[in-house]
């Protein structure tokens, strides 16, 4: 009113409009409030009681550039199911003693927004827009300058905004990840699907990640994810038909051996064309309910994709793990598995996390379920971009797809994206997630779906028509409903039900995996010159190479074993692994401290002794020989034997290996072989041939380095689901090392093998043990006469040696000591063979091991059905601990094992 300001009213009036301006009574609260801005409006003062300098304001105002590329994600408003107000006191001008006077001051930025100046007030513009909207990064951690303003460009520079075209094509992936869901609900009520409602955005930005790997050529894109939203992906993304899903909802499966798994377990293969017609394969990975564990097993078989295109400085294949933010943060296989990613066994040229957080892990929120602020914490510890998104803001989740997928091929390095979102409906389908959130269930209820609130954006906007986005539901659910109608009719025709169950077989099955599962015999035996070629490049080292003094000696002696005989142990595994590469396999091996080995007893990789240079001699036998690859691993079980199981999936007619330090340690790992390493083949047809080599004896070192746990193995073995070995000869490893590798089908190896028989004297092999024969399940006893033979002792592995000592020093000529070098399969016609002689001797088991423990019940349960004979037993008193950590009483133990046994 014109009069109150030219009154005497109007210094009062000003004055109140200008504090209103300032921000004071909470004006501006309101403001925000009333609009739903989630930010604290900025609390100016008229201007700072300290006078500053020029250089002073200069920093005070890059203190708070650095301050909001560092904090400013606490501020972004990546919650799409809460209004929250987010405030930081790194990010309040006040900190800093700016003032509103300014706002309107040039400052330099030092590339800020591509700019050199500019005024606060746009400063300030940038730095919201950039770090504060729906996107949110953590950067600032990671100590590369180059990768830090590769960041800091891709944010703080003005985006290029979606054409139509693309828009549409955001809004066509959105409304199919919908659209099928709701179609699922409907037509299947109740069957578990582990709905992605809520988190449908994934899809567009998974999209987005496949788009960029077909335009920048990359032979293919491989997902290893969990249940969470698995069904969407591999129907909307992976090439999985909506035919096949619907026929798995009805129970048609197709598989023809083994006991199957769920639907949302099942791995494919197909082929993603983007909008532009380009193209690239697309693997995910089946996997089990055990979260995260797929993880290392999708990097190993991405890894050994990248080795068979052998382009490794391109990195062809891109890996892509979704997670979810419970799993991510507690379980530890995502560490292991992090920390792999930069390993020169292991790289992988830089995964792309995405976890799907819809904030909650079943019935636990994360406050219950993590200490870190955010579940992508664990991340930093490798250095890794962190970009937090709003899951109801689909071109938000687009454009992080799309810098995260420039990142991966720029640095070759890991990326984390956090898609914020929540979850519809509870943990599985029939769960009422109300009774324990009940506050959060009320706002997913109220709360419209990320389609909708895009769609109405898009019309608001002028984008879209309302008409246009109609069509495209349309469009799409004529899709699913045809699918759904020829399924039906699938099922009521038996002929057609089974065309279809085939082709789902086939497709659930990797590339790698399509060759013919018939058994094939191998020829284990080599002539004596390839023999001699291998021991000669143990001795033929470069001039330049210093060789440590004590191992020069051990390389001579190879040489001469080769032709002379007495081959141990660690020379007679690498003939194996020579033999191999010199006929084309590929040998690689990966354990902790493998290259020299636990016992000091390897030594394939030397090391010079002045200037720690490398030299591996099998990677010097010919010119077309194959790889030989041999790594130390991390400090891990889980992720390094589910990397090495992946890499055997991947590349069957390669020779891939896992050695643990001691065979105990392999317990760290348990999930791998329960889920994996024995079930796979009957899950979902996946045949690996990974051997795990496990260091198992009982030489007094106590309860931790004695057993490597045989009967965990044993009490895995049906179907022929593996192979369970304890070799007692240079030889009798060698054989089964190439059968292994040469042999149909494929099947996992287990080995037990040797500490102290590394340097037994007795434990050696002739040439001609190489040269001729095979890998044989038993060895017989040749050196006594049957006639008088009235005890038979059965054994496995180092004992074996124990027992056949103790025979000599006791001149027991009427002990047969006959040996099972394999465990499982069970070698019955073997055994029924070398028993054949000995029909009225008594038949001892004899192991090392406690009762409960070891082989023996195995074969208590086995041996009488099949073998169709009585079998005592000689063993440990059953004990809860594997062995006594006492030296002394380990001696007492042995003796009194080996006098029992000949008292038998």
């Amino acid at each position: 009113d014109h009069r109150i300001i030219q009154g005497a009213a109007s210094g009062e009036f000003l004055k109140r409009m200008a504090d209103k301006l300032l921000g004071k009574d909470g004006f501006y609260d309101r403001v925000f409030a009333a609009l739903r801005l989630p930010y604290q409006p900025v609390r100016w003062v008229p201007d700072n009681p300290f006078k500053h300098t020029e250089s002073e304001r200069l920093a005070r105002v890059m203190d708070l550039i650095h301050s909001y590329r560092v904090r400013g994600h606490l501020m972004a408003d990546t919650d799409p199911l809460q209004y929250k107000v987010r405030t930081h006191p790194d990010l309040d001008v006040e900190t800093y003693g700016l003032t509103l006077w300014d706002l309107d001051r040039t400052f330099p930025t030092r590339g800020l927004g591509g700019t050199e100046t500019a005024t606060l007030r746009d400063i300030l513009g940038v730095l919201r827009d950039a770090y504060c909207r729906s996107i949110g990064v953590e950067y600032m951690h990671i100590s590369d300058p180059e990768e830090r303003a590769w960041i800091q460009q891709k944010m703080e520079t003005p985006r290029r905004p979606f054409d139509k075209a693309e828009l549409t094509h955001i809004m066509d992936r959105l409304n199919a990840a919908e659209a099928f869901e709701t179609f699922l609900q409907t037509k299947f009520v109740g069957q578990k699907r582990f709905s992605l409602e809520g988190g449908e955005a994934v899809i567009p930005m998974l999209d987005a990640v496949l788009h960029g790997a077909a335009h920048d050529g990359l032979d293919e894109v491989a997902i290893g994810m969990s249940h969470r939203g698995r069904l969407n992906v591999l129907s909307n993304l992976a090439g999985k038909s909506y035919g096949q899903i619907f026929q798995e909802f009805e129970g048609n499966y197709g598989q023809k051996l083994g006991s199957g798994d769920v639907k949302y377990h099942l791995g494919t293969e197909g082929t993603y064309t983007s909008r532009d017609g380009e193209t690239t394969k697309v693997y995910l990975a089946a996997n089990p309910s055990h979260l995260e564990a797929v993880n290392p097993v999708l990097e190993g078989i991405v890894r050994a994709k990248q080795d068979r295109l052998e382009r490794p400085e391109e990195f062809p294949v891109l890996p892509v793990l979704v997670h979810g933010d419970a799993a991510f943060a507690g379980q530890g296989v995502v560490t292991e598995t992090l920390n792999l990613s930069e390993l020169r066994g292991y790289r992988t040229g830089g995964t792309i996390h995405v976890i799907i957080n819809n904030q909650i892990g079943f019935t636990t929120l994360p406050d219950s379920s993590r200490s870190s602020f955010y579940s992508t914490d664990v991340a930093k510890s490798t250095q890794l971009p962190i970009f937090h998104v709003n899951g109801d803001d689909p071109e938000a989740c687009v454009r992080v797809a799309e810098i995260a997928f420039e990142f991966r091929q720029k640095f070759h390095r890991d990326v984390v994206i956090d898609m914020v979102c929540y979850r519809r409906r509870g943990h599985n389908e029939g769960d009422d997630p109300s009774m324990t959130q009940p506050e959060m269930y009320k706002l997913i209820g109220d709360k419209p779906s990320a389609r909708k609130l895009y769609t109405e954006a898009l019309i608001e906007r002028g984008d879209l028509t309302e008409e246009e986005t109609e069509g495209l539901v349309r469009n799409f659910q004529a899709h699913l409903d045809e699918a759904f109608a020829s399924t039906r009719s699938k099922s009521s025709d038996s002929s057609e039900s089974s065309d279809s169950s085939a082709d789902v077989q086939g497709l659930d099955l990797p590339d790698a995996q399509q060759g013919s599962p018939s058994p094939a015999a191998a020829e284990t035996a080599v002539d004596a010159s390839m023999l001699e070629l291998i021991g000669k490049a143990h001795s033929d080292i470069p001039g330049s190479f210093t060789v440590h003094p004590k191992l020069m000696t051990v390389l001579q002696r190879r040489t001469q074993m080769a032709t002379e005989g007495k081959i141990d142990w660690a020379f007679g595994e690498l003939l194996g692994f020579g033999s191999l590469l010199l006929q084309g396999h590929r040998v690689r091996l990966a354990g902790q401290d493998s290259r020299r080995g636990t016992f000091v007893q390897r030594h394939s990789v030397l090391i010079d002794h002045e200037n720690g240079d490398t030299w591996t001699p099998l990677s010097h036998l010919s010119d077309d020989q194959a790889r030989f690859n041999v790594y130390d691993s991390s400090l891990s079980e889980f992720a390094a034997l589910g990397f090495e199981y992946g890499y055997s999936v991947e590349s069957p007619q390669s020779l891939v290996l896992w050695e643990a330090q001691f065979g105990d340690f392999v317990n760290g790992a348990q999930t791998i072989i329960d889920e994996f390493v024995s079930a796979s083949e009957q899950k979902w047809g996946q045949n690996s041939s990974v051997v795990m080599l496990l260091p198992h004896g009982y030489e007094g070192q106590g309860p931790d380095h004695s057993s490597a746990r045989i009967e965990r193995f044993l009490q895995l073995c049906a179907e022929e689901n593996m192979r369970v070995a304890a070799p007692s000869t240079p030889a009798s490893y060698f054989h089964l090392l190439r059968k292994q590798a040469l042999t149909e089908p494929k099947k996992p190896l287990i080995v037990f093998t040797p500490k102290s028989m590394l340097r037994n004297k007795a434990a050696v092999s002739a040439v001609e043990d190489f040269t001729s024969g095979t890998f044989e399940p038993v060895l017989p006893d040749t050196t006594v006469n049957p006639s008088e033979v009235r005890r038979v002792l059965i054994a496995s592995g180092k004992v074996y040696w124990d027992l056949v000592a103790r025979r000599k020093a006791t001149e027991a000529t009427d002990t047969a000591i006959v040996r099972v070098e394999q465990l499982y399969p069970l070698p019955t016609e073997q055994l029924l063979e070398a028993l054949d002689a000995y029909r009225d001797a008594k038949l001892v088991w004899v192991q090392e091991e406690p009762q409960n423990q070891g082989a023996w019940s195995f074969m208590a349960l086995n041996f009488a059905a099949e073998v169709g004979r009585t079998l005592q037993v000689v063993a440990r008193p059953a004990s809860a601990s594997p062995a006594t950590g006492s030296n002394s009483t380990h001696k007492v133990e042995q003796e009194n094992l080996l006098d029992r046994a000949f008292e038998a």
